[in-house]
């Protein structure tokens, strides 16, 4: 497989800037949807990066985490300090709460580190992402202040809810990504666990991937295949799993099988440089194969002092040659 970088894809108009893309969805039209840091969160695209819209200033904390395109092309934002998951029209109109906005669920965090997870609690606590399942049922990952998913209707009534912080099977480190394949197998990204985890529709584990690294979102390509972003782990770091970072793992994106096997990958190299991505944090392919992968830069590149603003992008096309 072969991805190349589209340059210069988006047309970003003057006066607008974006220093953190923390998501990236395509609707049914190929429009790609970025949430990011800076008002307005949402900004919407054509497929060839031509600027169609910005939503109303104020919907969002500085925390947006999360966008899923849903059935009719609604649009789900998990905004991770609201500690809440809205639907929206492609404009922008309120559908749908879950969660009770501003209000965190009791877990024990306390907001410095997830070693303070004490245990698993309801929606939500700094909830992650949003997947839908091809029967209607909505997924949340509930990662930074909690260790859980939940499964609702389509209507938001709460089916179950399932994890523990840990690292077992069934327990988390921080559940970053989400998604539902068309069998009904739900993966979640385990991000400081370097793992996905696999899941049955009513959260049975069934298995785990582990060739994989600091996994942040995940989504279904029109060819079947699994693409997943990775973010960097610096040297300096200590994982769980690869124990001390010895040297840089920079952030890349996979492809894998629905089983869990590598098909390519991309990546791998220092920000700033050809091909190179400082902090992949969401993804989303489109129906022609093309991938968008977001990037919080800001976050995890510019404000550390590691990489120079301006220097490298936070949103990132790739097309298949």
């Amino acid at each position: 497989m072969r991805l190349e970088p589209v340059e210069t894809w988006e047309q970003l108009p003057a006066g607008r800037r974006h220093d953190d893309v923390a998501a990236v969805a395509v609707d049914s039209r190929d429009r790609v949807y970025l949430f990011t840091r800076r008002d307005p969160a949402v900004l919407v695209y054509e497929r060839d990066g031509r600027f169609v819209r910005a939503w109303p200033d104020g919907l969002f904390s500085e925390r947006a985490h999360g966008i899923t395109i849903g059935p009719g092309d609604s649009v789900y934002c998990v905004d991770d300090a609201d500690h809440s998951v809205r639907k929206f029209t492609t404009d922008g109109e309120l559908l749908l709460t879950l969660g009770t906005r501003g209000q965190a669920s009791d877990t024990g965090y306390d907001g410095s580190d997830l070693a303070t997870i004490a245990r698993g609690g309801p929606p939500f606590n700094r909830p992650t992402n949003l997947a839908v399942a091809p029967n209607g049922d909505l997924y949340v990952s509930d990662g930074y202040g909690n260790a859980r998913v939940h499964q609702f209707r389509a209507d938001g009534q709460l089916i179950r809810s399932w994890g523990q912080p840990g690292g077992g099977p069934g327990e988390f480190r921080l559940p970053h990504g989400i998604c539902v394949l068309g069998d009904g197998r739900v993966l979640v990204a385990d991000r400081e666990s370097d793992r996905i985890q696999v899941f049955d529709p009513d959260g049975r584990y069934l298995e785990e991937w582990r060739d994989i690294q600091r996994p942040t979102q995940l989504c279904v390509g029109p060819d079947g295949l699994i693409y997943v972003s990775e973010l960097w782990w610096r040297k300096g770091q200590r994982s769980e799993r690869f124990g001390e970072i010895t040297a840089d793992r920079y952030g890349r994106v996979s492809a894998l099988r629905p089983d869990g096997s590598v098909v390519g990958r991309w990546g791998g190299s220092a920000p700033g440089t050809p091909g190179g991505f400082t902090a992949p944090h969401g993804i989303a392919v489109d129906s022609r194969g093309d991938v968008y992968v977001a990037e919080v830069t800001y976050t995890f590149g510019v404000a550390p002092g590691l990489v120079s603003p301006g220097r490298a992008p936070t949103l990132q096309k790739l097309a298949p040659r």
